[in-house]
């Protein structure tokens, strides 16, 4: 039966197909994203001021472990002011931290056992690698080590890890996959009570798991 005059007729139904197959993309093309924005940095974890007391180990974000020396008043300003003293024997530095910003600053115990536990859970996992510029990647990287949480350290680890066989990795990729192992060995030795070189063992383990 012939259609109406003026009417269009429809393709056939093997070419209909065939014209909605031609609109997908194909399963090797990669569809180009828009531009992946930066992620916020992480929020730094903290305790209260008068948590601490002389001989604690404690960690800062931005310089790791240290010990708290004990808990001074001092003048600024005109008024008194009540600081924690924190040293870093690594670095030879001392740090004051006002009592009353000391979790706004990040300045936190050490990690418990299920926080370590699950820092040491996500060395075993796979790689996480984003498909961005590696000067974005590496500004996450920094902003994870800085944030003090041994979690998201741990991601930085992994991710940058090579095992044997595997590619190379950049003189800066190996500058922050080294920074972030040394302020996870410094927690992992301060909470076991071991050095520095026994840490590191322990978490070369895990990533080889």
């Amino acid at each position: 039966m012939k259609p109406p005059a003026g009417a269009k007729s429809s393709p056939p139904a093997a070419a209909r197909r065939g014209m909605a197959e031609s609109q997908e993309p194909s399963p090797t093309e990669s569809v180009a994203a828009g531009p992946a924005r930066p992620a916020p940095p992480p929020k730094p974890l903290g305790n209260r001021g008068e948590e601490f007391k002389a001989g604690d180990h404690v960690v800062y974000p931005t310089h790791g472990v240290g010990q708290v020396q004990g808990i001074e008043s001092m003048a600024v300003a005109g008024t008194e002011l009540k600081v924690i003293i924190v040293t870093f024997e690594e670095n030879r530095m001392t740090l004051r931290v006002p009592l009353n910003k000391a979790a706004s600053a990040g300045l936190r115990k050490l990690a418990g056992t299920n926080m370590m536990g699950e820092a040491l859970e996500t060395l075993r996992g796979r790689a996480r690698i984003k498909r961005t510029m590696w000067s974005r990647r590496a500004q996450e990287y920094e902003q994870k080590i800085n944030s003090g949480d041994p979690v998201q350290i741990a991601e930085v680890v992994r991710d940058l890890h090579r095992n044997a066989g595997q590619p190379d990795q950049s003189f800066s990729e190996r500058q922050i996959y080294e920074l972030a192992m040394d302020r996870l060995a410094a927690e992992v030795a301060a909470i076991d009570g071991t050095d520095k070189n026994g840490a590191m063992n322990k978490l070369l383990e895990h990533l080889k798991g």
